[in-house]
């Protein structure tokens, strides 16, 4: 379908706009021409200043290549040392012991919804493959919940409807980041920022909706996870975004609550100019694992041994340079009244293997234990069953309280080197680590193509973050010379794609002939190797990925 619309924002001409993808049910009922004329207002006001903030990201990146290093901006000690504190947290934002994470395909959407969870992260980003049917039908599902209507039968004939509004999650959506593009709409010809187009959607058709409900649903409310920030200035931006959109839309400034995902290790050192850039609308602090890994090997991949990871499962949140992560986190969050929220537990309870379910719950335990005893406020999961285990976990620690914001967490300050001690992390580099990252990377790709974004591999719930920080270790061990620790051999491009070619071999005979040929995996692995092996580090899979969805 291709419309003209009015225009909007940055210009006084009319803009040209066009919608174009594959036919998707009821998609009239979110790209309607006020919908869509929201978006392209978004996108004529602030895609010049991404557009500038992109390419910042290249010079920071040159700049931390020339240093080989990184520290806290010394233009902004103010803020850090000033005495100011966000917004007051909206009732339903009070209580985030458990989160729960997902993409809003319809079943997705009710098992969240009445999984127990406090919180559930509606995912368009890392759990979503973007594909146009996914990015829309998401939409549409959101509302239908909303409004009471969903329900979903399995081809297996079972039913699944929602339980009553008290007994469900908060949604906090996320949009895509700032690098992502939706190619189905462009405006003069330019494809607008997937993250205008997600919020905008979202923000248009359902933040009065929300807002009406509120007086009898205290789990109403406009509320974002904000993901791939690197620096306070693309949460300015962020900000900005809010307060236009508000403003359009004659919502109360301030009613739009975002917690940011600080999933990079510049934005680890802009924590408390994030939340002061957003302090209006800020909710809280998210700490995660894979994307934070995976920038750290992006920023430091030229930067010599020191900065080279070990094998991705032998790093965990208890590593030196991660707990100094988390700990910052707590201390500024609780510091500045926000929330700290922990990482994903991604293990998918087996109900076939007991013993592999009962070690894999106890790691589990032990990390929800470990955060709530650092001062977290609560933590996320990927899969219902582990709602009561990391419930449980908080509720030790914080008993009737909804959070313990008012304890300012550990003594101990952190510093720079503390945070880039990679080598203090320890561990090896080996084969072993080398054949899982192409395993994980190629059977996560071939589902990504497929229009799978979040998907069960060994037990694990993984989604884009995954498959990046594989892909990103394989570069860095490569370009570094590495020698695998249990076999002597050097990391080179040529085993890499022989281990592909062994998987593909691996994955013909598990699945047979037919299913393997219904797959995408020869275009999985050409990808992979691509990304993996590239010459030039490829900033984010998903891009050279984008062209090949629907």
């Amino acid at each position: 379908m291709a419309a003209d619309q009015g225009s909007a924002g940055a210009s006084s001409a009319a803009p040209v706009v066009t919608v174009a993808g594959p036919r998707v049910a009821r998609a009239e009922e979110v790209l309607t021409p006020e919908a869509v004329s929201f978006v392209v207002g978004l996108h004529r006001a602030f895609e010049g200043r991404r557009q500038e903030l992109l390419a910042r990201r290249k010079t920071r990146r040159a700049e931390i290549a020339a240093a080989g290093t990184l520290d806290f901006l010394p233009g902004t000690a103010e803020v850090r040392a000033g005495d100011w504190q966000v917004a007051e947290a909206p009732r339903a934002l009070q209580d985030r012991r458990v989160e729960i994470t997902g993409p809003t395909d319809r079943k997705m959407v009710i098992n969240a919804l009445n999984s127990g969870a406090r919180v559930w992260l509606a995912d368009f980003e890392d759990a979503t493959s973007p594909t146009w049917e996914n990015v829309v039908s998401g939409q549409v599902n959101l509302i239908d919940a909303f409004e009471g209507r969903i329900g979903f039968t399995s081809p297996a004939g079972k039913a699944y409807t929602l339980k009553p509004a008290a007994e469900l999650a908060t949604v906090v959506v996320r949009p895509r980041g700032w690098h992502l593009d939706e190619t189905h709409l462009l405006v003069d010809g330019a494809p607008v920022a997937g993250g205008l187009f997600d919020f905008g959607l979202y923000f248009f058709h359902n933040a009065a909706r929300l807002i009406a409900r509120g007086a009898e649903d205290p789990n109403s409310g406009p509320y974002f996870y904000l993901p791939k920030t690197e620096s306070h200035l693309e949460a300015r931006l962020w900000n900005d975004v809010f307060t236009h959109a508000q403003a359009e839309l004659g919502i109360p400034h301030g009613t739009i609550r975002a917690t940011v995902l600080i999933e990079t290790i510049t934005a680890a050192f802009e924590m408390e100019e994030i939340l002061f850039e957003l302090r209006d609308h800020a909710a809280g602090l998210n700490a995660g694992r894979w994307d934070y890994l995976f920038s750290i090997v992006k920023n430091f991949r030229d930067a010599g041994d020191h900065y080279i990871l070990p094998d991705r499962n032998t790093v965990t949140m208890a590593s030196p340079f991660m707990a100094a992560y988390t700990r910052l986190l707590v201390q500024t969050c609780h510091r500045r009244g926000a929330h700290a929220i922990g990482g994903m537990a991604a293990f998918i309870p087996s109900r076939k293997d007991p013993e592999v379910n009962a070690a894999a719950l106890e790691k589990v335990k032990a990390d929800k234990d470990r955060e709530a005893a650092g001062g977290f406020d609560g933590s996320w999961v990927a899969h219902p069953d582990l709602v009561p285990v990391a419930r449980a976990c908080f509720d030790a620690v914080l008993g009737d309280r909804p959070n313990q914001k008012s304890s300012p967490g550990s003594p101990e300050p952190v510093t720079a080197e503390q945070l880039l001690d990679i080598a203090g992390a320890g561990g090896s580099c080996t084969r072993a680590g080398l054949h899982n990252a192409v395993q994980v990377g190629v059977r996560y790709i071939e589902a990504w193509l497929r229009g799978l974004g979040a998907v069960g591999i060994f037990n694990m719930m993984e989604d884009a973050a995954t498959a990046e920080i594989s892909r990103s270790q394989i570069w860095q061990w490569i370009n570094n010379g590495v020698v695998l620790a249990d076999t002597g051999e050097k990391a080179t491009a040529e085993l890499v794609r022989r281990l592909v070619a062994e998987e593909l071999a691996e994955l013909r005979t598990e699945l047979g002939d037919a299913a393997y040929a219904a797959g995408r995996w020869t275009e999985a692995a050409r990808l992979f190797e691509q990304v993996a092996l590239a010459e030039e580090f490829v900033d984010f899979l998903t891009l050279p990925a984008l062209p090949l969805l629907d």
